[in-house]
């Protein structure tokens, strides 16, 4: 098959000779500039891409992927119906019932503001990941009572910055307070240590305080009432549809918030910082493309006289500026291949060896994570070929517009 001859001007165009040797040095320039621009692209977002992942499933590890509440009181009753009918939809992994709340907690002295949470040992575990971040303990313990005291679980920075530890004594004192004859007092009581977790998000480890269920009903005083109920989905990104059709079937009374609904504000600011960091990359490829007109204004003015004999021979101008159009995507092809096979491989090195080690008590990873989406190399590589091929049409129509008797004159 024989190749168009647009093609192969185009090629024996970048093979220069001696004279042409600096328009060739230029495309070369031209070629590393876009690989930079793709590789560099590709290993960024990668590195954004695998903070979120790893800031996802450090939430998703600690909140549920959904969760069913009532709007007209603060207790949810009849919860153990409402999980089974929960549980009948498609697309639900699991259900359990939580209780919510606040306290402060005392000890050595010190005092802070905690939250506290109830737990079902039974069924949590298949909703949140607290299993996976415990350092010591387990969440059974939780329902036992050992010296009359019930069992609490603390994270990792409450339990440094109030130096405890597994077996320690804690008071929990409820702001909703306890109703006596002379009116409401604050409640009191003591829990002890059982476990310490770490999730590796500081607002987790340094506030939230797990206790069993029941106990955690009868602290509150909310009878055999829950604060909601918490659902894990087969597929997260599908919560917010699943959870409309939970408030459908079960009416006006109850209403669901998702995971995205939570963090909101915190995943669309790393989306924003995504997108502006591809915007700013995209200049070392907007830089690559400069020297690629160059390079063909250059060729255009060397090769003046052999654009004048192919139209005198009867090439038209739409050939003509194929020839050079090819000749400046050849450039970005090449460019883009190398970018976004260096960019890969580096990724890949990135993820398997520690090159830049982090301080793992800052950002509670030792190395940067990193995760390859294969739509985020497919556009970058797409954005890297138009900006290439937009920069071939200035100089293509300048040639195609070249009169053969003016390029011929003084010849």
């Amino acid at each position: 098959m024989s190749v168009p001859f647009e093609i192969s001007i185009g090629l024996r165009y970048l093979r220069a000779k001696r004279k042409q040797a600096f328009i060739s040095v230029i495309s070369a320039f031209g070629v590393l500039g876009v690989m930079l621009g793709v590789m560099t692209l590709i290993i960024v977002l990668g590195v954004m891409n695998g903070f979120e992942r790893d800031l996802k499933e450090k939430i998703l590890g600690t909140v549920s992927h959904l969760v069913v509440m009532n709007h007209s009181s603060r207790s949810l009753t009849g919860w153990p119906e409402l999980v089974s009918r929960i549980k009948a939809f498609d697309g639900i992994r699991a259900a359990t019932p939580y209780v919510y709340g606040q306290a402060m907690l005392s000890s050595r002295g010190r005092v802070r503001g905690v939250v506290v949470r109830g737990i079902d040992v039974n069924t949590a575990g298949g909703v949140i990941s607290l299993h996976k971040y415990l350092q010591s303990g387990s969440i059974q313990e939780l329902g036992v009572t050992t010296e009359g005291l019930h069992g609490i679980i603390i994270g990792r920075e409450l339990a440094i910055s109030n130096s405890l530890r597994d077996g320690d004594v804690v008071q929990l004192i409820s702001p909703q307070g306890k109703r006596t004859p002379i009116g409401a007092v604050p409640k009191v009581q003591n829990f002890k240590v059982v476990g310490v977790y770490k999730s590796g998000m500081y607002e987790f480890d340094a506030n939230l305080v797990y206790m069993d269920l029941n106990e955690a009903q009868h602290f509150f005083e909310m009878g055999d009432g829950v604060t909601g109920i918490e659902v894990a989905v087969k597929d997260i990104y599908y919560a917010p549809k699943l959870g409309s059709r939970i408030e459908a079937s079960l009416g006006h009374n109850y209403w669901t918030r998702t995971w995205k609904d939570m963090y909101r504000n915190l995943f669309s600011a790393l989306k924003l910082e995504k997108i502006a960091m591809f915007i700013i990359l995209t200049f070392i490829v907007l830089v690559a493309a400069f020297n690629i007109i160059i390079s063909l204004i250059m060729l255009v003015m060397e090769k003046s006289r052999d654009i004048a004999i192919l139209k005198a021979l009867g090439a038209t101008s739409d050939r003509i500026m194929r020839i050079f159009i090819v000749q400046g995507m050849i450039v970005g092809i090449v460019g883009t291949i190398l970018g976004a096979v260096g960019g890969i491989v580096g990724s890949l090195l990135l993820a398997r060896y520690p090159v830049i080690e982090l301080p793992e008590e800052i950002y509670t990873i030792s190395q940067l994570p990193v995760a390859i989406h294969p739509v985020d190399v497919l556009i970058i590589c797409a954005v890297a070929l138009s900006i290439c091929f937009l920069a071939t049409l200035y100089p293509s129509l300048r040639a195609a517009r070249l009169a053969p008797a003016e390029a011929l004159r003084y010849e």
